[in-house]
């Protein structure tokens, strides 16, 4: 498992083996104007006196307060899109951030409601937006995020419509920051400054530092050629992950690189990134239909050529396989929205506390060697806390954490078609004191009953600073053409689950038309209100904007091997890349048996269970999300598949090992640098190159990270064979470090025994931003042999020991 950590908490963080985790509508009410104004000082929008922080370790289920809601709220209004829930149309579970008209129908506007219940409209105060027919100056909005400081906020609009018949508009949507909150004053609208202009940038928050965070659909390293990135499922445009951006200096980074999307991130009290992430590493469906064309390019570059159809290699098939040496390998397909976590630099990307499909969507998961029988078909549910089962075809959204109690989140629990992300609010543990084994989902509100919400649907959670809980609401059980949202605050009932209280608005009414580009299409009736944030001040966390130190025993390898951790670091970033550590490979977490967990390195560690096959493991392979799937008679652009790593002659070399692959020491141990940017995902293979224990999901480094994980797949309390984590020193890493320092030409230099080495040769002698996805500098330099790894232990080390953890979070399950 590879670690995190936050402030003096230690996450630990990334395992090996994520495979198991996871038309025209009608109304009569007339058009709402804008409410009078009411003088206030700007005051009026800080927060109200701080509650009590409970730390969560357990589901909080107060009800919530039922008094008027007293602090300002912002939200959006929406023109109603056609169709029960139209194919990537504004409200889909993917593919969202279209701004085309059929997927974002102009006429919606940005609002804001006072504890008065007066209401203005920020979009119109400040010049933008149309009545009637639209044109030019026609908008959609969406996702408000408000500033720590409660005085403006950043949120996405897309502007311009048709203005004839047949007429087109190529716009996208864009950042825009308001100010000029307080009542009795008039909004002020100005457009963020160096942020991608020729794509979709939506979804955006503020950084404890200022930076504004978003998501986009602009290629992974800016390549034109490449755009749009297809998802992993229906191969359609997806945004590719989270970026960072300093406008003032235009520094734009990105922070992971999500294959099948990443969405409505926000930053809970920890300081964490949380969001969910479309887990969808599967084999190409398009392909297996054999319909549509399927080829490959030979690389990412422009110009390169197509090289015809290509078989896949990772993960296993979809329809499964089968093995000279396993036998039958059973289908692997994966679809799950699950929360995710990253610092807010983009270091330590993981499934929010290492929780998996192990404890969200428990009990019947394939095993992966069908022969293998004692591989089991079903989770161990008795390990776990949770019992609220989350399907493989849904997950859970919009994720927002209860200030009043840190650690506990809120989202949506819907499926990914039909339900226009709305659904059943649930409830759960986060905080990262917690492993998965502890975490708790359970029903907000009341639970579909027989695939029916009789209760109605939810959309958009906001627990307040003042204990209160407002959310989008539709009457309706089922998605349709009359569906109507309406922003409400909810109450709880006598059984304690969230019920709908009062609408906050008397409705918000439009009249429109727009051309579609061919026929006129209108709308007339009552706006959707939707992403409600509350205007208030926020304390700014501080607890993850950046990676932590190295623990104990990589720590003391550097030491030994008189390596300056800095000296690494900057030498990582220089060259685009970052590093993976594993202390002992063949150990996995307890809950997983779903792949082998019997696991041993020839002559070498060894660990397992009392019984049952034991697997020899040789090689650990790292693949990389290569964007060279495409369609001759699909949609356009590029799909990601999983593919060897390139060679980095930095790294230990392997030549009896698979393509992208490192050998495994004897203690179990790996280390590899690895292209940052970029997705990847790994696996352990048999001395033959072929896979035992696949990954099956993807994770981002950022350059100059280092990753260290104690076992192939972290535990999140014990191992398989109920052992405490590896707290070896790696040898594997020594190994490497030794190449790293005969590749780079340097060699130790002491000053009284106490300075480190420093690199004598590098590409670059000065640290400087790394631009999203440039490409990595590979020296070409001599290599080791594997054999080193094997000649790396000195005759007399001490015992470096690790500290006791109070969590696991892991990368994979």
């Amino acid at each position: 498992m590879i670690r995190n950590a936050l402030g003096t908490l230690r996450i630990p963080s990334l395992a090996l083996g994520f495979g198991l985790l996871l038309s025209a509508c009608d109304g009569s009410q007339s058009s709402l104007e804008d409410a009078s104004a009411v003088t206030a000082d700007s005051a009026a929008l800080t927060s109200p006196a701080p509650a009590a922080r409970v730390t969560a370790s357990a589901v909080a289920a107060a009800a919530v307060e039922s008094s008027a809601v007293s602090t300002p709220v912002m939200f959006v209004t929406q023109v109603p899109t056609a169709g029960a829930d139209r194919f990537s149309s504004r409200l889909a579970a993917f593919a969202n951030h279209m701004g085309d008209l059929g997927s974002a129908p102009r006429g919606g506007d940005l609002m804001i409601r006072y504890p008065d219940g007066s209401l203005r409209n920020l979009t119109k105060e400040a010049g933008y937006g149309m009545e009637g027919q639209q044109g030019a100056n026609a908008i959609a909005v969406r996702e408000p995020t408000v500033h720590w400081d409660g005085r403006k906020a950043v949120f996405s609009m897309v502007v311009g419509a048709p203005t004839r018949q047949y007429g087109t508009v190529n716009v996208k949507w864009q950042l825009y920051e308001v100010t000029n909150l307080a009542q009795g004053q008039t909004a002020v609208i100005t457009k963020v400054a160096n942020q991608p202009t020729g794509y979709n940038n939506i979804s955006p928050l503020y950084s404890s530092d200022d930076r504004i965070l978003f998501t986009s659909d602009r290629p992974r390293s800016g390549e034109a050629h490449l755009y749009p990135q297809l998802d992993e499922y229906e191969s359609t445009p997806t945004v590719v992950g989270i970026y960072s951006l300093t406008p003032s200096t235009g520094e734009l980074r990105l922070l992971n690189h999500a294959p099948s999307g990443a969405f409505s991130p926000t930053i809970d009290s920890y300081g964490r990134v949380i969001f969910t992430r479309w887990d969808h590493l599967q084999r190409d469906q398009q392909a297996d239909a054999g319909s549509f064309g399927d080829f490959n390019y030979a690389s990412e570059a422009v110009g390169a050529a197509n090289v015809g159809r290509q078989a896949e290699v990772f993960p296993e098939s979809r329809n499964g396989m089968t093995s000279a040496a396993y036998g039958r390998i059973n289908g692997f397909t994966f679809n799950l929205f699950s929360p995710w976590q990253m610092n807010q630099d983009g270091t330590e990307e993981l499934t929010l506390n290492h929780i998996g499909r192990q404890e969200l969507s428990f009990g019947y998961l394939t095993r992966s060697f069908a022969t293998d029988s004692a591989l089991s078909d079903n989770t161990n549910t008795s390990i776990i806390a949770n019992k609220k089962y989350i399907r493989n075809d849904g997950g859970i959204f919009q994720i927002r954490e209860d200030p009043r109690t840190p650690g506990t989140y809120y989202g949506i629990y819907a499926r990914e078609f039909g339900s226009m992300t709305s659904d059943q609010i649930v409830r759960f543990t986060g905080a990262p004191t917690l492993n998965a084994e502890q975490m708790k989902v359970e029903d907000a509100s009341p639970a579909a009953v027989n695939n029916s919400l009789s209760g109605g649907r939810f959309r958009n959670p906001l627990p307040t600073s003042t204990g209160h809980m407002v959310s989008t609401y539709t009457a309706s059980a089922t998605t349709g053409n009359n569906t109507s949202f309406r922003l409400y605050q909810l109450r709880t009932d006598a059984s304690g689950m969230l019920i709908a209280g009062s609408p906050l608005t008397p409705g918000i009414s439009k009249s429109i038309t727009w051309w579609n580009p061919d026929s006129l299409s209108s709308f007339n009736g009552v706006l959707w209100e939707l992403e409600a944030v509350e205007v208030v001040a926020r304390t700014r966390p501080t607890g993850s904007a950046a990676a932590a130190a190295l623990e104990a025993p990589e720590r003391a390898v550097l030491a030994e091997e008189q390596v300056n951790e800095a000296a690494l670091r900057q030498w990582l970033k220089t060259n685009n890349l970052s590093l993976i550590v594993t202390r002992n490979q063949t150990s996995r977490d307890r809950g997983d048996t779903q792949q082998p967990f019997n696991l041993q390195v020839p002559g070498g560690a060894k660990t397992a269970k009392a019984s049952g096959r034991v697997y020899d493991i040789s090689h650990y392979q790292v693949l990389q999300g290569n964007q060279v799937r495409a369609y001759s008679n699909f949609n356009s652009g590029r799909r990601v598949i999983a593919q060897p790593m390139a060679a980095n002659s930095n790294n230990v070399a392997n030549p009896s090992g698979p393509a992208g692959s490192v050998k495994i020491a004897a203690d179990g141990s790996t280390a590899v640098f690895v292209p940052a940017n970029r997705a990847l995902t790994w696996q352990t293979t048999d001395a033959n190159g072929e896979a035992i224990v696949r990954e099956r999901v993807w994770v981002t480094m950022q350059p100059g990270e280092i990753r260290t994980c104690a076992g192939c797949h972290g535990e999140n309390s014990v191992n398989q064979a109920n052992g405490a984590e590896a707290t070896n020193k790696p040898e594997a890493l020594r190994a490497l470090l030794r190449q790293w320092k005969q590749a780079t030409g340097g060699s130790p230099t002491l000053v009284n025994g106490s300075q480190p080495l420093t690199p004598t040769r590098s590409t670059s002698a000065t640290s400087q931003p790394v631009a999203a996805g440039s490409a990595a500098v590979t020296p070409t330099v001599s290599t080791l042999s594997t054999s080193v790894i094997e000649q790396t232990r000195p005759l007399s080390r001490g015992t470096a020991g690790t500290p006791q953890r109070t969590a696991r979070a892991s990368l994979t399950r």
